[in-house]
């Protein structure tokens, strides 16, 4: 795109927003002025960035930090991309309608051709539009539950990091609240090049998460079934996941045959009994890595695995990492550490 017709950003600013997210996007994709000077970069910033809401003005968001709305969305026709940032979902989930203007006007511009893009759980407003029903989309793990009760036609993959869907790639959602570093970085790439999005990304140190969302999310097995029985169980091999033969303890706990017990545990927690143990054990080997000095093979053997192979075989199954690098990524360095 010629220098002189930059690409329109309109940042969604609303009550429920984040102010960490929002204000992050706004300033890597405003900062081409303030980049060192280095081959490959465009010539003149290749995005203009507004914060546009209901009306122009300050808005205060939902830690309690005011942001200036730039544009008012009926002043604004057209433009190319549209991101809602992270919002914050209270007690009672998210308001549906209660931003039924603001909803129309996404409409709106998709329909006259940006993109919508979410960061976050910035999906919840733009799921609300009906553009993302039946395309795949990531949100935050934390709120995949709340997200699949109040959209279920959306199907979502909460471990990815980036869902780029839609019949012109024009839906784009990012997954928990830091990977806004990827959604940003994919558009710079996409609309001003690699070597921009990587000259971008070393000024401000940011990272792509390659490895995915899996390490960062912490396993927690469904307990809302109501199924007494298998609750027994779950509760007893939660305490005790190490134990040489699982199945066959969690079946005695619930009082059932081992064929009913396994058809209703299933049922209950959408897993079967040995692959809720096997991420219960991988959970307890994970603090294990980030929080003692332990050797992988020790570890393996207290979560329950005699073979040290197969124990890393999962591990970076279910984790995407090898327990090596898990624990140099999740660690506290040394320098954090309280002293003696």
């Amino acid at each position: 795109m010629p220098a002189s017709q930059p690409i329109h950003v309109s940042l969604v600013a609303i009550p429920e927003a984040v102010v960490s997210t929002l204000s992050g996007i706004f300033d890597v994709m405003n900062a081409f002025a303030i980049l060192p000077e280095s081959d490959g970069l465009p010539a003149a910033p290749p995005f203009k960035v507004e914060i546009v809401g209901l009306s122009t003005g300050p808005l205060e968001l939902a830690s309690g930090v005011p942001v200036s709305v730039q544009r008012a969305i009926a002043d604004v026709s057209h433009t190319d991309i549209v991101i809602v940032p992270s919002v914050l979902l209270g007690g009672q989930g998210w308001p549906k309608g209660r931003h039924h203007q603001i909803v129309a006007w996404l409409g709106a511009m998709h329909e006259r051709g940006a993109l919508l893009c979410s960061a976050c759980s910035g999906l919840f407003l733009l799921a609300e539009t009906g553009r993302f029903d039946g395309m795949p989309a990531t949100v935050h793990f934390g709120y995949a539950d709340a997200f699949r009760a109040a959209f279920p036609q959306v199907p979502i993959a909460e471990e990815k990091v980036l869902v780029v869907s839609g019949s012109r790639e024009e839906l784009v959602t990012s997954g928990a609240s830091m990977t806004w570093h990827d959604l940003v970085l994919y558009l710079i790439a996409r609309h001003a090049g690699a070597t921009t999005a990587q000259a971008v990304a070393r000024f401000f140190a940011l990272q792509w998460h390659q490895e995915g969302l899996a390490p960062f999310i912490v396993f927690a097995g469904r307990t809302d079934h109501g199924d007494s029985a298998v609750a027994a169980a779950q509760a007893w091999i939660a305490r005790h996941a190490a134990v040489a033969e699982p199945l066959a303890e969690m079946v005695r706990h619930s009082g059932l045959s081992e064929r009913t017990f396994k058809r209703r545990f299933r049922i209950a927690t959408g897993l079967s009994p040995v692959a809720y143990v096997q991420r219960l054990r991988i959970e307890e080997a994970k603090r294990r890595l980030e929080r003692t000095e332990a050797s992988v093979d020790e570890i393996s053997w207290l979560v329950g695995y005699e073979e040290p192979a197969f124990f890393r075989r999962l591990f970076r199954r279910l984790t995407g990492l090898a327990p090596g690098a898990y624990r140099k990524r999740f660690r506290i360095p040394d320098f954090a550490r309280g002293r003696s």
